[in-house]
């Protein structure tokens, strides 16, 4: 569940052609002699090709990166220590359009391969942008070219200013750097670069040993079969369960927006989400698992939404968010305030048994910037 933002540049980098090797066959072994008489060995029946083996599913428990805040920028890193450093608006400029930056590094030691830095712009709340895209930056009164973000996170360590530019030098935005260097010392240390030469802040002599951990693995079923059809009865004991209340919203309102939604999982499993209550910009929806006649929650393996326990800590009933199934895909998206700019984005996949969180993203500061921090990522195999 990324949020993609309107424009992204990446860090100009060297790529290698990478070689695909076959495994190897074995050599033909010479035919033995079964009597005196020697003749041409029997030709081998071709072997029968094996599936390739199921995945190994590494049952990693999600542990979701932390974000901190340094002045106008706030930073975090996901499973693998990518770490993503996002411009935050002055609290004084919040009415106001905005262009803000996201900085991302890769894990690694730059020598395998690593460590390398890209940069996304994000321009969907400015509205001159849309007329005048952003096409440079200066620092300090000095260029950077719009796609060198090694060179972009590496002068703003120790610059005072930094302006995003149009085509034809006029600025677009100015923004903080207070707390900049700080968040790209955060990420140097994260990544275990502290020290060594790879770093952009704590620079060091020590060549560098930077970790690239690897993904979690999650084995998924892909959803198949029919999804189950509901009945009112069955509908009116799922909103008990899940204590639902919509204040009367559901009689006075769309009557499709609050109707629950059915998705098949397989196995005769489908996936209920049912309208539940809702906010001013967020519809809480309870999540149930129906096989024919038995209806019982669903299972997460982590929180969703807002509450530890679910949207509703008062009931056993997960739940998600503005949330929505799609190829396979539970989502949800809970919103801090109607700007989006702070709030989690969370994915879901089913494995038979419950739903895993295969991706998350966070903004835990409501200050402008609607490019979510990704803090857990995994590797979903069906």
């Amino acid at each position: 569940m990324s949020c993609k933002p309107i424009f992204s540049a990446l860090a100009a980098a060297l790529v290698l052609p990478l070689m695909a090797c076959s495994p190897s066959q074995p050599t033909p072994q010479s035919a033995q002699k079964s009597g005196p008489e020697s003749g041409p060995a029997p030709r081998a029946t071709p072997a029968t090709p094996r599936p390739p083996a199921p995945a190994t599913d590494s049952h990693a428990k999600p542990t979701p990166g932390t974000l901190k805040t340094f002045a106008d920028w706030t930073v975090g890193c996901d499973t693998t220590l990518r770490c993503t450093l996002a411009s935050l608006l002055p609290e004084q400029d919040l009415g106001e359009d905005a262009i803000t930056l996201n900085i991302t590094r890769e894990p690694g030691a730059v020598a395998r391969g690593g460590g390398t830095v890209s940069l996304a712009l994000e321009t969907r709340n400015d509205e001159a942008a849309t007329t005048r895209p952003p096409a440079s930056f200066a620092v300090d009164g000095k260029p950077v070219a719009l796609r060198d973000a090694a060179a972009l996170a590496a002068r703003i360590a120790n610059a005072a200013s930094l302006e995003i530019l149009d085509a034809k030098g006029g600025t677009l935005a100015t923004l903080s750097l207070k707390g900049a260097a700080a968040a790209l010392r955060y990420v140097d240390a994260q990544q275990g670069r502290a020290g060594s030469v790879d770093a952009i802040v704590a620079k060091g002599p020590a060549p560098s040993r930077a970790p690239m951990p690897a993904l979690p693995v999650i084995a998924a079923i892909t959803p198949g079969g029919a999804a189950a059809s509901l009945t009112p009865a069955q509908i009116a004991t799922m909103r008990k369960r899940g204590e639902c209340d919509l204040g009367g919203a559901e009689s006075g309102g769309d009557p499709t927006l609050f109707a629950p939604e059915v998705h098949a999982l397989g196995g005769g499993k489908s996936l209920v989400l049912l309208p539940c209550s809702t906010g001013a910009y967020n519809l809480i929806g309870a999540l149930f698992i129906v096989e024919g006649a038995v209806i019982t929650p669903a299972r997460t393996d982590a929180p969703a939404g807002f509450d530890a326990t679910g949207a509703d800590s008062g009931t056993p009933v997960q739940s998600v968010v503005n949330g929505a199934f799609e190829n396979g895909v539970l989502t949800s998206y809970a919103k801090g305030r109607g700007l989006g700019d702070c709030g989690s984005h969370q994915s879901f996949v089913w494995d038979g048994t419950r739903f895993r969180l295969s991706e998350q993203a966070d903004m835990g500061e409501c200050r402008g910037n609607i490019d979510y921090i990704t803090t857990w990522r995994t590797k979903v195999v069906r």
